[in-house]
């Protein structure tokens, strides 16, 4: 006997400046009705780059897993981390550290990478006191905004991502590659096109080239797909920028952007980026309980600062490779 089919979704609320919102009746089993409304949410994802589901009653790691688990078969380990998460469940994580009195500026996850989810599912467990939204901004709306010069420039040459290894800041060799192995490290940067070269101490540099502009696997739509901003030095507060360089030297920081040929971005260059995602930025204010669904490649994602406790967790989801995406440069290593 066929199932009944699942009975309509609300419409959900349309604000200038939000995400779209779908309000649910609470009570009952999150993962049953997120099991039994999965085509339709992720449809809705698919229209709108984002969807925030308030109301399902979201309360721990394992429920949310259940929750995650139903939206998709494709839950992705996360390789090549730029700073350490925790696991609290199968395919479900903490969010990435970041201090809570800084805002962590739009990017779109794994960007560097030549294998990214196509999807990013959040789930808040506990709501903090004030601020800690996890903002979105449209990347094709980002793109437009660009000055057509400088768009011009990212898609001749892409980006440039360049890493420095260590104990103390970000992401460890062993946190970001699942393995201390030089051997295993060294096999996983030739297959997925990374540069990378050992110092005289054992620490690990590598350099990685992608394009900064590509085409949604699924529409087709051009979008603004990178870490540029987030990952340069440049966006990092004045105090952290001086204490790293002080620490690690002008080209040992843990992580920085350039211009895909090596060029070094301007300030003025990393501002505009930052003022052009500002400017795009939609915001609504955490309820515990909520689940907020992104399209990764068509939607940037990132974090306000706060007060108070923050429990969010998140999965990654529905693996995209970069040559589905129309690269606008060839993926090799730099």
């Amino acid at each position: 006997m066929a199932s009944p089919p699942s009975p309509p979704l609300p419409v959900p609320l349309l604000r200038a400046g939000r995400p779209p919102v779908l309000p649910v009746e609470p009570g009952g089993d999150p993962a049953h009705w997120t099991a039994r409304h999965r085509d339709a949410l992720r449809a809705l994802v698919t229209e709108h780059g984002a969807l925030l589901v308030r109301g399902l009653g979201l309360r721990d790691a394992a429920g949310t897993a259940e929750v995650f688990a139903a939206l998709s078969d494709d839950l992705m380990a996360e390789t090549e981390s730029f700073a350490p998460r925790q696991t609290r469940a199968t395919g479900t994580y903490t969010t990435t550290p970041w201090p809570a009195n800084q805002q962590m500026c739009p990017h779109h996850e794994l960007s560097y990478a030549t294998e990214f989810p196509g999807l990013m599912l959040f789930a808040c467990l506990t709501e903090p006191d004030d601020g800690g939204e996890t903002v979105v901004a449209d990347a094709s709306a980002v793109l437009d905004a660009l000055p057509r010069r400088l768009v011009r420039r990212f898609t001749r040459q892409g980006w440039l991502l360049t890493r420095t290894y260590n104990d103390e800041i970000g992401a460890s060799v062993a946190e970001a590659f699942g393995t201390d192995d030089r051997a295993a490290v060294e096999q996983h940067c030739r297959t997925h096109a990374i540069a990378y070269r050992w110092q005289p101490d054992g620490t690990l540099c590598t350099r990685q080239r992608r394009s900064a502009v590509v085409r949604h696997p699924l529409t087709g739509r051009r979008c603004w797909f990178n870490q540029v901003a987030f990952l340069n030095e440049w966006t990092l507060a004045p105090d952290i920028r001086e204490y790293l360089v002080d620490s690690y030297g002008p080209d040992g920081l843990p992580f920085n952007t350039r211009y895909g040929n090596g060029d070094p971005l301007e300030p003025e260059t990393v501002e505009l980026l930052n003022g052009v995602y500002q400017a795009l930025t939609r915001r609504t204010p955490w309820r515990s309980g909520d689940l907020l669904l992104v399209d990764n490649v068509r939607t940037a994602h990132g974090r306000e600062p706060f007060h108070g406790r923050r429990d969010i967790l998140v999965a990654l989801a529905d693996r995209v490779s970069l040559t589905d995406c129309s690269p606008t440069i060839e993926v090799t290593a730099a």
